[in-house]
Order: structure tokens, then sequence, then C-alpha cells
């Protein structure tokens, strides 16, 4: 006796084979969720899910810290460069300023000639002389006399 097997393919429909491949990947994608949930972990271990919250806060709480500082760094950075390119350029006006009246007090001395009748002299050329008086007897200041000449002119106000 001779027994032959012939093995013929089962034909599935296309949509049955759509139908069981989704319910798996649905099952799959629910069991993937339902372990990570936080729902799930904190029902499960309490302190352990207020410690993950405590770590997500202290994360977010350091970045937002660095970025602050950045920041920070950055706009005082900025307010240094300002700062010290006005000082460099003050230090460069004055230096200018410098040579500027060193040059015209060199072309100054050079130009003035002292007239004729003034000549070196010595101390023993000196004369001493005395205040003046006035008629009344007291003694006239030269400061004084300024003075009392400026008081008797009229004061033009404005510039």
């Amino acid at each position: 006796m001779s027994c032959s097997v012939v093995a013929a393919l089962q034909q599935r429909s296309v949509t049955a084979n759509r139908g069981v491949s989704r319910a798996r990947s649905v099952r799959t994608l629910e069991l993937i969720q339902g372990s990570l949930s936080s729902r799930k972990v904190a029902r499960q271990s309490p302190v352990l899910a207020g410690l993950h919250r405590a770590a997500d806060g202290a994360l977010i709480g350091v970045l937002v810290a660095a970025a602050l500082m950045s920041a920070l760094t950055l706009h005082w950075q900025h307010r240094w460069t300002i700062a010290f390119n006005r000082l460099e350029t003050t230090r460069s006006l004055a230096h200018r300023l410098t040579d500027s009246t060193a040059m015209i007090e060199r072309h100054l001395l050079v130009e003035t000639r002292l007239p004729q009748s003034m000549v070196p002299t010595k101390v023993a050329n000196l004369l001493y002389l005395e205040r003046s008086t006035n008629p009344s007897g007291v003694v006239d200041s030269g400061e004084s006399q300024l003075l009392s000449q400026l008081m008797g002119q009229p004061i033009n106000h404005g510039y």
C-alpha cells in the first residue's frame, strides 16, 4: 500500500491577514504602553514615581538656569566690549589732545621773542619799593584798588 501526502496551500483572504496583524500590533502597543505607563508605576511604587518627578523637575531647573546664565554672560560680555571700545577711544583722544597741546606750545615757544627792553637780572640789581599810602595814611593795596575799579563798572548780563 502506498500512501501519498499532498500538501496544498490554504488560501487566506488578504483582509483577514491584515486584521490579524493589526490586532497583534495593537496588543504589542498596549503592552509597551502599559508597561511604561507613569500611572501604573505611580500606583505600584509611589516613592519611585516621586523621585522621577523630582529628578525631572531638577533637570528642567538646571537647564533653565544654564540658559539664563548663558544669556547673562553674553549680555555682560557685550556690555564689557562696548565699554572697552569707549575706553580705547577716550585714551586715543586724550593722547591726540596731549600731542596737539605739545605742538602748539612748541610753536609758541619758537615764535615768541623777548622784548628788547627785558634783560636777565641779578638779585643785586633788584630795587625794593615801599607801598604807596593814601592821604588818610592808610596803606592801599593793589587788590583793593582792583576791586574798587571792578565795582564801578556795570555788569553785562548774558554771555
